[in-house]
């Protein structure tokens, strides 16, 4: 799918493909989508999550497909003539989503997304990263992430890594970290203590992390407030690149290591981390990874803050 955002760098804008189900209209990320096509039929396989369709492979990619009314609990009529499939990739997987129909794309900026009241997004059953209104009406933005996770618990974090790393010294180095995930930030949180990293500065979104980083900067020194920042790129508010941006373009911050540690990190937008100045990207189910990258980042900054010293 060609779009164009994709050529640009730091925006905070994000185009969303609006679909629905039955009645009910949602949005995904484009960023996500690599495909739109007719519902195919597909392979059924046995013994798997009721929300799992089944398979189909067009060219030569085996291709799962979940049925997102029923993942979502919604009554509609499946339609095999007229519905359609989001073929999606993220987190290295390829995995195509079951709609009733897709509506169309619009051009928002994370600003304007609304994030779901507390009661609709507990930690536990929250699918929903956003909310945003066009022409009148309410789309959904879903967590797709969670959603395969939720059907396939081996897809997400692989926090099991973090066990095959051993015992480890504690480290009180201030890491920085934006995640508008309840459950991921926390997961996240549980890795980086596990692997002896005390100090986490967690905030929900990139703005709030870039006023994190301004107040450092007014109480002066800011590279001794922090050290490392991990950050998401899908949030709402402010987006991880364009913290990345606003970052690398601050001559009191930009030497402090960024590493992008997102679903999305595909080689479009690999390049778009790297021409923003990020140190490092990864994608989510690598937290081990991004521990040992943590631990590299840090050591480079610790030598040179003694070489500013």
């Amino acid at each position: 799918m060609e779009t164009n955002i994709l050529l640009e760098n730091g925006t905070n804008e994000l185009e969303v493909l609006e679909f629905t189900i039955g009645k009910n209209h949602y949005g995904i990320n484009v960023a996500k989508v690599s495909e739109i096509i007719s519902y195919k039929e597909v392979t059924p396989v046995p013994n798997t999550h009721p929300s799992i369709e089944g398979l189909f492979m067009p060219r030569d990619t085996i291709i799962t497909v979940i049925s997102l009314a029923k993942q979502l609990g919604i009554q509609t009529e499946e339609n095999a003539t007229t519905d359609m499939m989001i073929i999606t990739n993220f987190n290295k997987l390829d995995i195509a989503f079951h709609v009733s129909a897709v509506l169309g794309i619009h051009r928002v900026s994370w600003a304007d997304i609304i994030k779901p009241e507390a009661t609709l997004n507990t930690t536990e059953n929250s699918v929903a990263t956003g909310i945003i209104k066009i022409d009148g009406k309410l789309i959904i933005i879903l967590d797709f992430e969670k959603i395969v996770t939720d059907i396939s618990p081996e897809t997400g974090l692989k926090v099991s890594d973090i066990e095959l790393l051993g015992e480890r010294s504690r480290s009180d180095e201030p890491i920085l970290m934006a995640e508008d995930s309840p459950l991921l930030s926390q997961l996240i949180k549980d890795s980086l203590h596990k692997a002896g990293y005390t100090n986490i500065i967690a905030t929900t979104n990139g703005g709030e992390a870039w006023e994190k980083l301004e107040e450092f900067e007014r109480e002066g020194d800011p590279l001794s407030k922090v050290s490392c920042i991990i950050t998401d790129i899908e949030m709402p508010v402010m987006d991880g690149h364009r913290l990345t941006k606003l970052v690398k373009s601050d001559d009191a911050l930009k030497d402090i290591p960024i590493v992008i540690f997102s679903s999305l990190v595909n080689n479009e937008m690999r390049a778009k981390g790297e021409a923003l100045g990020a140190d490092y990207q990864l994608s989510k189910p690598e937290i081990g990874s991004l521990v040992e990258v943590i631990d590299k980042l840090l050591q480079d900054h610790a030598k040179n803050q003694e070489h500013h010293e």
